[in-house]
C-alpha cells in the first residue's frame, strides 16, 4: 500500500476540521427559558401595540428607544445609550386619518396617508379626477388643470382571483435549493419585493414639486402590492429638506381605488373628502441607534453582536418589520441575563435606525466602529468584532443561517444547529456566494461589506410579502409566538457559544478600497 505524500495528508487534515463544541447543558437551559417563561410577545406588544409606528425620529421610535434602554437596563446590561449616527433628516408623523366617498354614493374609504406628504389642514372636500402621471410628458399635458382638484395619478389596477394561500411555510426542497448553487455564474436568489411601479421615467422629486406648484388639494394612490384590504406603501416625500414637500397624498386599498377611478372613467361625478393631520418634523435631524452590553468575563474586549432594526414605516405598527427582529434580539439577551452564563466575549446588542431610508444606522455605526468602507481604513474595533447576527424577514421561525460566502462558518455553524433540528432549523445557505458589493437588503450586510463576519437567519416566508410588508396589516396579530420562542432560543445559543468558543468566527479577506461610485447613494 502506497503512502499519501505529506501535502496530501495536510490537505486532509485541514478539510477534516474537529466538531466544535456544544454546550448541550446550557443549550437545554434555553430551550427551558424561552419556551416556558418568554417574555418575547410582551417586548412585541410594547414595540408595536404601545409604541408602533416607529419611523426613524418620530414620537413613537424614540419612545420604544427610551422603552428598550429601560428593559435592557432592568435585565442588568450595561453601557446602555442612544448613539447617534450622521445627520438622518427630517422626520415626520400623522395622527389623524379620515377618508370618504360621498358622490355618488356614500362609502369610507380604507388608506393612510403617505410619509412625508402634508396634511389637509382641516377637511379637504372636492371633486375627484384622472391625471396619471407617469411621465414628464403627463406632466406637460396636465398643467394648469389641477388646481383644487382631488387627483387619482395610477392607472387602474387589474384584480385578478387571488387563490394563493397568504401565508406558508418553506418547504424541505426549498431548504435544499437554498443550501445548493445550481449555476456558479448566477450565484444568490433574485430579490423579488413584490412592488409594482406606476412611475416609469419620472422622478419622485420632479413628481412631488409638480403636486405642489400646480395647487393639488389631495393625490391619490394606491399601494404598490396586495388588495383585499391591505395596502402597502411606504414615502411620498422625502427625509431631505432641499426637496418639496408634496401635498396631502392618500394610498388607498385597490378596490377602494379601481371603484373611483371607473366611476371617473365612465363620466361620474365623484365627490371624495379627507382629513388628515400630519406634520414633518425638523427639531431633531440627528437620529440613533440603541446599544446595550454584557460585559465578557475573560475576552471583555472582543465583541459578539446581535440584533435588527427598531424603526418600520408607518401603514401599521412595525410588527413583523422589525418588531419581531428587534424582540428576538431583546430576548436573547433577557436570556443570556436570566440564566447568568459566564461569557468570555461582550455581548452587544444593537436595534438600528434609519434601515427602511437605505441601512442608515448600521453604515453609520460599522463606519464609527469598524472601517471607512471608501478607505479600508480600519476603526479602533475592527480586530475585536468576532460576529453580527440579524433577524429581519418577518415572523417566521428560524430555517437555517445564510453564511455570505463564508465557508469556513459552515461546520461551526452545522453543529451549532444540531440541537435544533427538531424544530426545523437546519439549512447553512450561501456557503458559495459573491462578496457584498454594497450594503442592502438588511443590517447585516453592512458587516459583510467591509470584510466582517456578519450573518442573517433564514425564516418561513408566512405572510411577509403578501400580507405584512410595508402595509397597514404590519401589526401584533399577524406575529407567530412559538415562531418567535423558537428564534429566540436559537439567537441565544449561537450568540452564546460564539462568546465562549476558543477563537473568534473566521472570517473572508478584507476588502479592497472603493471608488465613490461603489458607495450607497442616500435615498
Amino acid at each position: 500500500m502506497l503512502k499519501k505524500p505529506l501535502a496530501c495528508l495536510a490537505t486532509a487534515a485541514l478539510l477534516s476540521t474537529a466538531q466544535e463544541p456544544v454546550n448541550l447543558r446550557a443549550i437545554h437551559e434555553m430551550k427551558t427559558e424561552a419556551f416556558e417563561n418568554s417574555k418575547v410577545m410582551d417586548t412585541v406588544f410594547q414595540l408595536t401595540d404601545v409604541n408602533g409606528p416607529r419611523l426613524t425620529n418620530s414620537p413613537g421610535h424614540r419612545t420604544a428607544a427610551e422603552w428598550v434602554m429601560k428593559e435592557l437596563k432592568s435585565y442588568g446590561l450595561t453601557n446602555v445609550h442612544l448613539e447617534p449616527f450622521k445627520a438622518f433628516g427630517r422626520s415626520w408623523n400623522y395622527t389623524r386619518y379620515e377618508g370618504h366617498m360621498l358622490a355618488p354614493s356614500y362609502q369610507p374609504l380604507i388608506g393612510y396617508p403617505m410619509a412625508w406628504s402634508e396634511g389637509t389642514n382641516g377637511v379637504a372636500k372636492g371633486e375627484a379626477m384622472i391625471a396619471v402621471l407617469a411621465t414628464n410628458k403627463d406632466l406637460e399635458k396636465f398643467k394648469g388643470k389641477l388646481k383644487d382638484k382631488i387627483v387619482l395619478i395610477d392607472p387602474l389596477k387589474d384584480l385578478s382571483l387571488n387563490d394563493a394561500p397568504m401565508g406558508r411555510r418553506l418547504t424541505e426542497k426549498e431548504l435544499a435549493e437554498r443550501a445548493s448553487v445550481q449555476d456558479p455564474s448566477r450565484m444568490g436568489y433574485p430579490v423579488r419585493s413584490g412592488r409594482t411601479s406606476f412611475l416609469t421615467d419620472l422622478k419622485r422629486a420632479d413628481l412631488n414639486k409638480f403636486l405642489k406648484d400646480e395647487g393639488v388639494l389631495v393625490a391619490v394612490r394606491q399601494g404598490y402590492n396586495g388588495d383585499g384590504g391591505t395596502v402597502f406603501a411606504t414615502a411620498q416625500g422625502s427625509r431631505d429638506a432641499k426637496e418639496a414637500v408634496p401635498p396631502c397624498t392618500i394610498v388607498l386599498t385597490a378596490e377602494h381605488y379601481n371603484r373611483i377611478y371607473r366611476l371617473l372613467d365612465k363620466k361620474q361625478k365623484v365627490e371624495l373628502s379627507f382629513e388628515v393631520k400630519a406634520q414633518i418634523l425638523n427639531e431633531t435631524t440627528d437620529s440613533f441607534n440603541v446599544i446595550g452590553e454584557i460585559k465578557g468575563t475573560k475576552k471583555p474586549d472582543e465583541i459578539v453582536m446581535l440584533g435588527g432594526h427598531l424603526d418600520s414605516w408607518h401603514g401599521g405598527t412595525g410588527a413583523t418589520d422589525n418588531g419581531t427582529g428587534s424582540a428576538i434580539a431583546i430576548e436573547a439577551v433577557r436570556i443570556l441575563t436570566k440564566l447568568k452564563l459566564p461569557m468570555d466575549r461582550t455581548v452587544r446588542i444593537a436595534l438600528w435606525g434609519g434601515e427602511e431610508q437605505g441601512l442608515l444606522g448600521s453604515i453609520g455605526y460599522v463606519e464609527e466602529h469598524f472601517a471607512e468602507r471608501k478607505t479600508m481604513k480600519k476603526k479602533a474595533e475592527f480586530d475585536k468584532l468576532s460576529v453580527y447576527y440579524n433577524t429581519d424577514t418577518g415572523t417566521g421561525k428560524y430555517r437555517g443561517i445564510g453564511a455570505g460566502g463564508n465557508i469556513m462558518a459552515k461546520p461551526i455553524f452545522e453543529a451549532w444547529m444540531e440541537p435544533f433540528k427538531d424544530m426545523g432549523f437546519t439549512t447553512v445557505s450561501g456557503v458559495t456566494s459573491q462578496s457584498t458589493k454594497r450594503p442592502g437588503g438588511t443590517d447585516h450586510t453592512t458587516f459583510t461589506w467591509v470584510g466582517l463576519p456578519g450573518f442573517g437567519f433564514l425564516q418561513d416566508p408566512i405572510e411577509y410579502s403578501t400580507r405584512t410588508h410595508h402595509s397597514n396589516m404590519d401589526v401584533y396579530d399577524r406575529v407567530q409566538k412559538g415562531d418567535l420562542m423558537q428564534a429566540s432560543a436559537i439567537m441565544s445559543a449561537f450568540v452564546y457559544h460564539s462568546a465562549t468558543r476558543k477563537d473568534m468566527m473566521p472570517r473572508k479577506p478584507a476588502p479592497d478600497p472603493v471608488t465613490e461610485e461603489d458607495l450607497p447613494s442616500a435615498q
